[in-house]
Order: structure tokens, then C-alpha cells, then sequence
């Protein structure tokens, strides 16, 4: 699977023999002597790729950069490499989503494979995020009521029931529930649900008017 590949580390022979290897393996690569270089350089996350973090680099650290593109929204794998295993480190690192944490010296077909891992990875999160929008881009088109009738449909009322609590006929509310279904492109009942799940609609302490 090819792709970008930002090796972030402090030692020019390492990077040269990183840059080598993944070349070689049908890589692009990007590299970079420090934290901060990677930074000014805002890599994009939406062309497949991932970052070789060593952990411990001078200035802002692995873990440190690591922090700050999460809170940038960086959506970009990240594999640690270190020289010094440490199982705190290693931990704290995974927790906070890093893709992998290898030690050096590593072999091609390790870092071969955590790249691999990563950007499938990378790739399935991306259509994840794509479906997600077009979703909400459905459910914006609906109107106030449909909106209402949607609602009250994921969360089990029957027609009789949904014309009831809006103050409408069940002919309105079957006509309602026939443009949601239409607008939210979906075809039975269990995917319309699925939509709302996925969009976190269907928080089982709220009613459903969203209120606890």
C-alpha cells in the first residue's frame, strides 16, 4: 500500500537508512531532524501516510508532538520507535493512540508491517469520517417535523403513537416518515436506526427531545 511516510528523529544516519529502506519498499518519505521541523512543515492527513516518531528527540519529545497533533486534529498514524523500551512509555503511548510502539533496531519487515497496519487503518478511519458526514449532510435536509418524526421512529413509537405526541394524523406522520426515509437514503427501519447510532443520537438518558 503506498504512501507518505514522515520519519521525525534526531540522527541524520538513521534517517538516511530509514529513508533508504521505504524508498526501496515503495514509500514516499519526508524527513525531519526535529519535532518542531515536522510542525512548520503541517503535514496533511488527507493522502495515506503516517509518522516514524522516535521518542526520545531534543526539544519538544515523541510523546510531546504526539499530544500536540492530536490536539490540532492531526489525523495522521503514529508509530513510535525508541532505542530505550520502557513499558510506562510504551503504555502511555498506546493510550493516547499511537498506532505502534517498536524498538530499535527494527526490521524491514517489522516496520514494514506496523506501516501496512497503520495506514489500513488510516484508511478505514477516513471512510468512517466520510460516511459520518454524509450523514449529517442528510439529516441536515430534513425539515423541523421530519426531524421530529425521525426521532421518534429510531427510538420504537409506532405511527399511531409519533401522530399522537406531534398533534397530527397517522396519514401525515406515514407521509413524514416516507421523505425521511427517502432524505436519509436508507431503505428499512433497522438502517435508519444504525444512522442514528452512529451519529450518537441515541443516548438511552435522553428522550427524545434530547433532554435527561
Amino acid at each position: 500500500m503506498p504512501g507518505l511516510v514522515h520519519v521525525v528523529d534526531d540522527d541524520a544516519s538513521f534517517r538516511t537508512a530509514i529513508e533508504r529502506r521505504l524508498k526501496l519498499a515503495g514509500y514516499d518519505v519526508a524527513t525531519y531532524a526535529s519535532a518542531q521541523d515536522l510542525l512548520d512543515a503541517s503535514p496533511s492527513g488527507e493522502q495515506p501516510g503516517c509518522i516514524l516518531l522516535d521518542v526520545r528527540i531534543p526539544g519538544l519529545n515523541g510523546p510531546e508532538l504526539h499530544s500536540q497533533l492530536i490536539a490540532s486534529g492531526s489525523t495522521l498514524p503514529i508509530i513510535f520507535l525508541t532505542g530505550h523500551a520502557d513499558t510506562a512509555t510504551t503504555v502511555r503511548a498506546i493510550k493516547a493512540g499511537a498506532e505502534d510502539f517498536l524498538t530499535k533496531p527494527v526490521s524491514s519487515e517489522l516496520l514494514i508491517d506496523a506501516i501496512e497496519r497503520a495506514l489500513v487503518r488510516q484508511d478505514a478511519a477516513r471512510s468512517q469520517r466520510g460516511r459520518l458526514e454524509s450523514f449529517r449532510a442528510h439529516l441536515a435536509t430534513l425539515t423541523q417535523r421530519e426531524r421530529q418524526v425521525f426521532d421518534l421512529i429510531v427510538r420504537g413509537r409506532i405511527n399511531k403513537q409519533i401522530a399522537h405526541e406531534i398533534g397530527t394524523t397517522e396519514r401525515t406522520v406515514k407521509a413524514h416518515r416516507h421523505q425521511v426515509m427517502e432524505k436519509m437514503r436508507v431503505h428499512s427501519l433497522a438502517e435508519l436506526v444504525s444512522v442514528a447510532e452512529r451519529l450518537g443520537m441515541l443516548d438511552p438518558n435522553c428522550d427524545p427531545d434530547g433532554r435527561r
